[in-house]
């Protein structure tokens, strides 16, 4: 398979992991993506844990194999004399700088916007932040759950009102990778009718208030400020999650269709007046839970699984990490990938979520990178640079 980003190189500046999820995605399209780490320690989450895998005295975080596969890895001081001299080789030859220091850092560095430009007219700049990049709270340091909150969405999830819950992964640090690989691919393709090169900028704040979705809505449009409803569905019944005798099954009765092929599943008339229409079913949304749970008390999660299959009723179950990873629909998927690492050995990660109708294996590439150790392609790395120099006529 072609790989579709091939001829792209990024430079990645970011820790953490919003911008490491967007140089993963980038890496797993097939460019070839440079992580400058500091020479002490590296990316913060190197030491994110337990769990830590490996020798006593090479132990790698879990935390980090997740978001850095398809990278290769140097170490620079930007402070110092060497490392400004090797940003700027890798910012001439590169087509894309990923970068998520606070406001005002790359400035006082030496390496603004304009000063990136200067350099190589043609790199496309992606700055991600916390809360944006301007605006009066602009310089705030950006860390997932505090956005989470800033945002609403803990005010949105959980049990009640009264116990606001954030998302069980860092879904801002996420939603902002992913804006801003997209942001990338987008200005990389205006690129090639320009020739030039553009900043693109996304934060934890925009990823999350960009998928409020009809949550959003609610208060923008019809002045209802959304609450906590746990695992019931504001807008929809029955939609969420049921108990059963054993285990809790979740169901999603979408369409008034739905609900004629469901109320005789459990004993209720379909025209049942407080049930008859979706707008009725949320209207008495906890009459009608309280109704299913008293008729799926009767049996086990398995066995309303299949009448609910049989009746063509949407359902499913509520899996734990490790009978994902084990399942077979989602091997089937490829989204579990194998590398070699070069000092765990093999080790098996989360794979891509995108495949492409030649390619039987996620992603844009049929062989995935091991997430690099500190410092690992510092030699590879500044081979090609002079090898670039010399191609260009570029002083190193």
């Amino acid at each position: 398979m072609s790989q579709l980003l091939s001829d792209i190189v990024v430079v990645d500046l970011t820790r953490a992991l919003a911008g490491p999820h967007a140089g993963m995605m980038l890496g797993d399209m097939g460019a070839r993506v440079i992580k400058v780490e500091s020479p002490v320690g590296g990316d913060d989450t190197r030491g994110w844990g337990p769990p830590f895998v490996g020798p006593e005295d090479d132990r790698e975080s879990t935390y980090f194999l997740s978001c850095n596969r398809n990278k290769e890895s140097v170490t620079a001081d930007l402070k110092s004399p060497e490392g400004k001299e090797l940003l700027t080789r890798l910012v001439r030859h590169a087509d894309v700088l990923l970068e998520n220091f606070r406001t005002g850092v790359l400035d006082r560095l030496g390496f603004s916007m304009e000063r990136l430009h200067e350099i190589n007219p043609a790199l496309v700049i992606c700055s991600m932040t916390g809360f944006g990049h301007d605006g009066p709270e602009g310089g705030r340091a950006g860390y997932d759950q505090i956005a989470q909150g800033e945002a609403g969405l803990m005010s949105l999830t959980g049990p009640s009102p009264e116990e606001p819950t954030k998302v069980g992964v860092p879904i801002g640090d996420l939603l902002a990778g992913m804006n801003g690989a997209f942001g990338v691919v987008s200005a990389l393709l205006e690129r090639t009718h320009t020739g030039r090169g553009r900043v693109v900028r996304t934060s934890l704040l925009a990823g999350i208030v960009g998928v409020h979705a009809f949550q959003g809505t609610r208060w923008t449009v019809g002045g209802e400020v959304p609450r906590a409803l746990g695992n019931h569905h504001p807008s929809i019944s029955p939609y969420g999650l049921f108990r059963t005798a054993d285990a809790p099954v979740q169901l999603a009765v979408g369409s008034d269709g739905l609900w004629a092929r469901f109320a005789p599943v459990i004993g209720v008339a379909v025209d049942e007046p407080r049930f008859a229409t979706n707008s009725d079913r949320v209207a008495h949304r906890d009459e009608l839970i309280a109704v299913v749970e008293d008729v799926f008390a009767s049996d086990g999660a398995e066995t309303w699984l299949a009448r609910l299959a049989e009746a063509g009723i949407p359902a499913g179950k509520v899996r734990t990490i490790d009978d994902v990873y084990a399942w077979d629909q989602t091997r089937s998927q490829g989204l579990l990938v194998d590398v070699e690492h070069s000092s765990l050995g093999t080790i098996t990660l989360p794979g891509p979520p995108i495949r492409f109708d030649d390619n039987a294996h996620a992603g844009g590439r049929e062989h995935h990178q091991a997430p690099p150790r500190l410092g690992e392609h510092q030699a590879s790395v500044a081979a090609w640079l002079d090898e670039q120099d010399a191609a260009t006529g570029a002083q190193p």
